[in-house]
């Protein structure tokens, strides 16, 4: 009875949840709010940054949820790594729409993703799991600091601190992309022997 009772429906997968439904909803805000003219506040485009940091901030909430109530669910660890996914790609679609990031920065993005989904696979056919190193953890959070100042950005007028913070928020990204490729090289070279014994 006591199985029949626990639910995957915890307090942190329900906000994981919701961050993947707010996704699109974030993405068709994002698209209707306009930027700054360079002369005044955009208070749409500074709505879009904000609402865009709240989904950031969620990931730092589930993992809390869970973790401080022992509600670890198969079904988190599905759906959250999919959540930060989908947070940072819709993001950097949209700022290459709007040309502000290069074409680069989301192909290394994308293609670590890729590799290290598929990698996971193989070495989860071997029966092992790679642990999760600190260098994603570092990766995810600077690529969504850098993608907030961004988008804040694109909501200032122009002057001195729009400036400085978007040289701020590009040295970040770029900080970002070399934390990516470093991460997914880190989990071929965990991986190697997996894929060298397999049949």
């Amino acid at each position: 009875m006591s199985d029949k009772k626990k639910s995957i429906w915890t307090p942190a997968n329900v906000v994981t949840t919701i961050r993947v439904v707010f996704v699109p909803i974030w993405l068709a805000a994002a698209e209707l709010c306009g930027a700054s003219d360079g002369k005044s506040l955009s208070g749409t485009a500074l709505f879009a940054a904000l609402f865009y940091i709240v989904l950031s901030l969620t990931d730092k909430l589930d993992g809390y949820l869970a973790r401080s109530r022992n509600e670890v669910t198969t079904f988190g660890k599905f759906l959250d790594p999919i959540a930060d996914k989908l947070v940072v790609i819709v993001s950097l679609c949209f700022l290459l729409e709007q040309g502000e990031v290069s074409a680069w920065v989301l192909l290394i993005i994308v293609a670590r993703e890729f590799l290290v989904s598929g990698l996971r696979m193989v070495v989860a056919s071997e029966g092992t799991v790679i642990a999760a190193s600190n260098l994603g953890k570092w990766k995810t959070a600077t690529t969504m600091v850098s993608i907030s100042g961004l988008l804040l950005c694109r909501a200032l007028p122009a002057g001195a601190f729009h400036t400085g913070l978007l040289g701020l928020s590009n040295v970040l990204l770029l900080i970002a992309v070399v934390l990516t490729a470093w991460s997914g090289i880190d989990y071929f070279v965990k991986s190697w022997k997996f894929i060298a014994d397999a049949d």
